[in-house]
């Protein structure tokens, strides 16, 4: 039986080194089982000062989107993607940046020390994520473009709880540009919860500058979702800016049902 465990646990570890040298090139690259779990091996990771990069996989939805950090790819993928690959870049003890991208894109680490962590949960990474949008102090620029990559990752996690999460976030959180990308992901994973929340911006949201974005997050639905919105904002919402900016967008649109919308508009 023992023997059969070191068997296992080998199997895992090649698994895992083989999963990480796939993607991840230029790295002194470690790979190990993340026994105690995603923000302990991050806490660990960040004491040792740094800068190193700590990556992992887990699964995704299913989805149009490849995720890589330039347009250049040497693969045509012809299928969608069904997992996604995280990357904390830690330094100085503390968080840097969070970067995704999809199995299919050569990560290039610059030379520094990667820890390819095997063995974490999809609820391990959403509530790592979760804590960071909640925790960051979104006033400060490195902080926010974290809190934009956390809510960026964990849109594409599987499940209703990461949607919860983010619409939670569009709705109620303090800090209104937060509340505007919370609103610009939701609109990249459409769906009647994240409708929801956009609208609900559009209306009851008291910064303007979080209006303007879910406005342009309805831009984003597709096109059975958000056009008809748009129409209905930009005739009966009360707030001209507001308007405008519908408009403005259903232009961009070109959609017959906005072309008949601004002749009814401009009809005598």
């Amino acid at each position: 039986m023992f023997s059969l465990l070191i068997s296992l646990a080998l199997a895992a570890v090649l698994a895992a080194d083989a999963a990480a040298q796939s993607q991840i090139v230029n790295a002194q690259l470690t790979s190990r089982q993340a026994t105690r779990g995603l923000d302990a091996e991050i806490q660990s990771a960040a004491a040792r000062g740094g800068p190193l990069w700590i990556a992992y996989r887990v699964a995704t939805v299913r989805g149009p989107r490849h995720i890589c950090s330039s347009g250049d790819r040497t693969k045509v993928m012809l299928e969608p993607a069904t997992e996604l690959t995280l990357l904390v870049r830690i330094e100085n003890g503390r968080i840097e940046r969070i970067q995704t991208a999809t199995p299919d894109c050569e990560v290039d680490a610059g030379g520094l020390p990667v820890i390819w962590l095997e063995g974490i949960s999809l609820a391990q990474s959403a509530a790592w994520l979760t804590a960071q949008i909640r925790t960051a102090d979104a006033s400060v620029e490195r902080d926010s473009r974290i809190v934009n990559a956390a809510l960026g990752a964990l849109i594409w996690h599987p499940g209703d709880g990461p949607i919860d999460t983010i619409v939670a976030v569009a709705r109620d959180d303090g800090r209104p540009n937060v509340r505007g990308q919370a609103l610009f992901w939701l609109s990249q994973r459409a769906g009647q919860q994240a409708v929801g929340a956009i609208r609900n911006a559009v209306d009851n949201d008291p910064e303007i500058e979080v209006k303007r974005k879910a406005v342009f997050a309805l831009s984003q639905l597709p096109k059975d979702e958000g056009i008809p919105r748009l129409i209905e904002i930009a005739r009966n919402n009360p707030n001209r800016e507001v308007k405008r900016l519908a408009m403005f967008w259903l232009g961009q649109s070109k959609d017959p049902r906005a072309i008949s919308f601004f002749e009814q508009l401009l009809k005598p």
